[in-house]
């Protein structure tokens, strides 16, 4: 069985869930990792996301980029939708409001996922969108 290090997607996401994030939680480069629960603004079913963050003052950061395409990824359009969404961190599940950095904190938290993940930089060169941080609040 390989480790999560190697996964993406669906299968990241399956095998942080069966094991608490015991196999998944940290990943490539130092990076650690949550499960962002979205409900589709379409189906209403639940989705599920395998997304990198970085604590901040209370609050958990992840950044909507996609890889730097000009198409948001879904579950940003999902929040976007309905803001109330769940995370979970290792074992730790919780309800959560999803907003976007204003222009004045976005500097500094972009600056706080780009030490961890440097390919950011490159994704907002690749587009002209504008990439979001988004932050996820404790309800």
């Amino acid at each position: 069985m390989s480790s999560a290090i190697d996964l993406h997607g669906q299968p990241h996401v399956d095998r942080y869930l069966e094991t608490d994030g015991e196999d998944g939680y940290h990943w490539r480069n130092g990076t650690t990792i949550l499960i962002l629960f979205t409900k589709g603004r379409k189906s209403g079913q639940e989705r599920k996301h395998a997304l990198i963050f970085r604590e901040h003052e209370g609050a958990y950061l992840v950044v909507a980029s996609k890889g730097g395409t000009d198409a948001p990824p879904a579950w940003f359009v999902n929040l976007q939708a309905d803001p109330n969404v769940e995370v979970q961190i290792k074992g730790e599940r919780f309800k959560a409001v999803a907003r976007v950095a204003t222009p004045d904190e976005k500097p500094a938290m972009w600056a706080k996922m780009a030490e961890v993940w440097p390919d950011y930089d490159e994704y907002q060169k690749k587009t002209s969108r504008e990439i979001p941080v988004v932050v996820l609040e404790r309800a």
